[in-house]
């Protein structure tokens, strides 16, 4: 079959997203395929990150630790906030989408020469091209952000030499199952035999500690293997044969990166003959960790907060990060999510902190519209009896949406954008918003 000769990253991503009737089809026996035709192989250490929750700021702190120490990083990440190539970066940067085309290129050569052509959802194939840029590029270190689940997610056709499971919550119940113990065992699927598997979640599916065993994995349990310590200043963190003390809390804001941190360094542990770190540059990695979008909060008036939270379990801690923050007059919330998503614990876990919602339609077919997350909201009202009358507004687009809310706040206010990567990513197109404050007044 002829191979299309697409100039640029765009015109493949466009070809990508007309191959296959799904956006979602689970299995690995299309996308081996082609990486067996494509002899995908990785001569460096390769980390695997899979959870509900906390695997990009995982990736990224593992991915600050080992450029510390002078390795060369490559990590694969998604979804993207603004950008596709965003979700290649090697030596920390993002790759240049004209890096990306000839990979592209193999993708289809490779899927095409045997006979019928093998079929591949946009997420494998972008996968595979990626994979294949990252496995001919000299590094030191491959990390991997498994896209949904594990055992059948695109990501597991490579063999991982540490297998790391953050976070276990429900989500993508149509895919992984319905409940906490079914998911666990998709995400323990990157687990391989007699290799370190880190289990950062500190109340683990017992599925995901029965599968460590059962495959003989080298389970790093928190809590028994690792486990962290600290204070308002600082923070310690203990494994099984190091420690390091009076850490300084990570860059990247919330509670819930002493748990990432936690789970990056027990990993790096138990590769150590591999990918020896010293303390120093566990200590600058904690310092300059960046990761746009993990409650990330845009210097300015009124305050701004932007979190790709998604799911229940990431609500709830975006949620206890706001309510940290401290006392705001009002807080405005420009919100935007997936149909498939479970609303009602989403929203009533943070109602009490919003004053004023903003709805906005998101640039997917996957996504709700504005109007329909404004009939939800009011159906929830209803049933929980509430008696606080909140503002609601829709848009047609997250950057309206903001500017509604910059429009309405006061200085001393907070606007907070959330529930999707679509929601921040369409807020970040046009660059990190500069707040100009209305003066008191005016």
């Amino acid at each position: 079959m002829h191979t299309p000769a697409f100039q640029t990253l765009d015109e493949w991503l466009r070809h990508c997203e007309q191959l296959h009737p799904a956006n979602i089809d689970m299995g690995l026996e299309r996308v081996g395929e082609v990486a067996r035709r494509l002899q995908l192989a990785f001569d460096c250490p390769v980390i695997t990150v899979a959870g509900t929750n906390g695997k990009g700021s995982t990736c990224a702190l593992l991915e600050a630790f080992c450029q510390q120490a002078g390795y060369r990083t490559g990590v694969y990440t998604s979804p993207h906030l603004v950008h596709f190539q965003e979700r290649c970066r090697i030596g920390g940067r993002s790759v240049e989408p004209a890096a990306l085309v000839p990979h592209f290129e193999a993708v289809e050569r490779a899927r095409t020469t045997q006979g019928d052509a093998v079929s591949l959802t946009y997420f494998e194939f972008t996968t595979l091209a990626i994979l294949r840029l990252m496995s001919q590029t000299r590094l030191d270190v491959a990390i991997l952000e498994v896209g949904l689940g594990g055992r059948l997610d695109a990501t597991n056709v490579i063999d991982t030499d540490c297998a790391v499971i953050t976070s276990v919550d429900v989500d993508h119940v149509e895919y992984l199952g319905t409940d906490r113990e079914s998911i666990g065992r998709e995400k323990a699927g990157i687990m391989r035999a007699g290799r370190p598997a880190v289990v950062s979640d500190p109340m683990p599916p017992d599925s995901v500690i029965a599968h460590a065993r059962a495959i003989g994995a080298d389970l790093w349990r928190f809590g028994q293997d690792f486990n962290y310590t600290g204070d308002k200043q600082q923070w310690a963190w203990a494994g099984r044969g190091r420690r390091y003390a009076g850490l300084a809390y990570p860059a990247l804001r919330g509670a819930n990166q002493l748990l990432n941190a936690s789970g990056a360094l027990a990993a790096l542990e138990a590769l150590r003959d591999r990918l020896p770190i010293t303390a120093q540059a566990v200590r600058a990695g904690l310092a300059l960790v960046d990761l746009p979008g993990r409650f990330q909060i845009v210097p300015g008036q009124p305050a701004l907060v932007l979190d790709v939270a998604h799911n229940p379990h990431s609500v709830a801690a975006l949620t206890a990060n706001l309510d940290a923050m401290g006392y705001f007059p009002t807080t405005h919330a420009v919100f935007g999510a997936m149909a498939d998503k479970d609303l009602g614990p989403m929203l009533a876990k943070v109602a009490p902190l919003i004053d004023r919602w903003y709805f906005t339609d998101l640039d997917t077919p996957r996504a709700l519209k504005a109007q329909e997350l404004r009939q939800k909201w009011h159906a929830l009202q209803m049933a929980a009896g509430a008696r606080r009358e909140v503002p609601v507004s829709t848009h047609a687009s997250p950057q309206q949406a903001l500017q509604a809310a910059i429009a309405a706040a006061d200085p001393a206010d907070r606007i907070v954008v959330f529930g999707s990567f679509y929601t921040v990513g369409g807020v970040l197109q046009q660059g990190v918003p500069r707040l100009q404050a209305k003066h008191l007044g005016a």
